[in-house]
């Protein structure tokens, strides 16, 4: 059941032509707090800084390294457990792409790679486990969460976002 002031993500994927797309939101039920709108705003935020990095020439650590500093600036905890991945004629497919990382680390990023980038940031401890459904992740500590997920493509120019 869903209650007032909470806050519900969802996780949706697609396949068109043979091809998966991966999109995730995290939404407010009724009004919430400021504290939960603020946890909103920098999961976004956190997602947009790593769709940033995500250009020729680049590497995947810039990506988790533009996420994570943002979110723990901010206090949050960064799920580890969890990462976002390459996508294709496959949803998951290599490489991992950490929402948390060092600058300059990993794999070159590419023109013509696909990566579905999904930060998911926590008010309290980065710890989280999966319910008995096998779907519904949760926080260790049960402080609210938020995660954001775009498809996205790498041009010569940068990221282009396939979920919006």
């Amino acid at each position: 059941m869903l209650k007032e002031g909470e806050i519900v993500g969802l996780d949706v994927g697609s396949i068109i032509d043979g091809y998966y797309g991966d999109h995730a939101r995290s939404f407010a039920v009724g009004e919430i707090d400021e504290g939960h709108k603020k946890l909103l705003s920098v999961t976004k935020e956190s997602l947009m800084n790593g769709i940033e990095q995500a250009r020729p020439g680049n590497r995947i650590g810039d990506i988790g390294h533009a996420i994570q500093s943002h979110a723990e600036s901010h206090g949050y905890g960064v799920v580890t457990t969890l990462v976002g991945h390459g996508i294709g004629t496959k949803l998951h497919e290599d490489p991992q792409i950490p929402n948390y990382g060092r600058k300059g680390s990993g794999s070159k990023i590419k023109e013509g790679m696909c990566f579905a980038i999904e930060p998911m940031i926590n008010m309290g401890t980065p710890e989280v486990f999966t319910k008995s459904d096998q779907w519904t992740i949760c926080t260790v500590d049960g402080k609210p969460s938020a995660h954001f997920e775009h498809t996205i493509t790498i041009t010569k120019n940068g990221a282009e976002v396939l979920t919006k």
